[in-house]
């Protein structure tokens, strides 16, 4: 979690570099994904540290507006450092989902919990955790309270609605099955 000046810059290099992409004024005028990579991590950064609302809010429409403009729909402190999401386009993630560093996740992926079906407050439960170093394929659909190790690989098209805790699977087919093991290799840039 972005806690402080120095975690909110080691998350933005660790995106960065996990995007493939160098820091500067070039990629955040050319590059959209980025744009809004580097707006959710201060948004976040001003959200866990109690910054104060008028400082956040800008931030805030920021973040909905680039959401809405490029197709996702997810909320903050989602995702560890080095996330790389690859095209802009339809991405819907469940807010109380939790994924670890160095994430890889295409356009057309939807990580769903239950939220509109269990008590207020108890959401997290029921919500998806995957691990450090995951690829998420295009298309890939995981639902509810699953578990996913790290260093795996969720193929393109798989829906995964129960857990594979063991690091280094690739996962596919509906529903997913393991095809293989060997993990998520040179498919994901390693930022932190």
């Amino acid at each position: 979690m972005i806690d402080s000046r120095a975690s909110l810059k080691a998350y933005i290099c660790a995106d960065f570099a996990s995007m493939g992409v160098r820091p500067g004024a070039r990629t955040l005028l050319l590059d959209p994904v980025a744009r809004f990579t580097l707006a959710m991590r201060v948004y976040e950064y001003l959200l866990n540290t109690g910054k104060p609302a008028l400082v956040r809010i800008p931030f805030l429409l920021l973040f909905r507006r680039m959401s809405v403009r490029l197709g996702f729909s997810l909320g903050p402190n989602i995702f560890g450092p080095g996330v790389a999401i690859v095209h802009y386009g339809l991405l819907v993630i469940d807010p109380t989902t939790r994924i670890g560093k160095n994430c890889r996740i295409h356009m057309g992926a939807h990580i769903g919990g239950a939220a509109q079906f269990v008590e207020p407050g108890e959401e997290h439960k029921y919500s998806p955790r995957i691990g450090d170093n995951v690829y998420i394929g295009p298309g890939a659909k995981l639902y509810g309270p699953i578990r996913i190790g790290d260093n795996c690989v969720i193929g393109a098209n798989a829906v995964v609605t129960r857990s594979f805790e063991e690091p280094g699977l690739t996962l596919a087919g509906v529903p997913a099955k393991v095809i293989a093991q060997g993990g998520a290799g040179e498919r994901v840039l390693k930022g932190a």
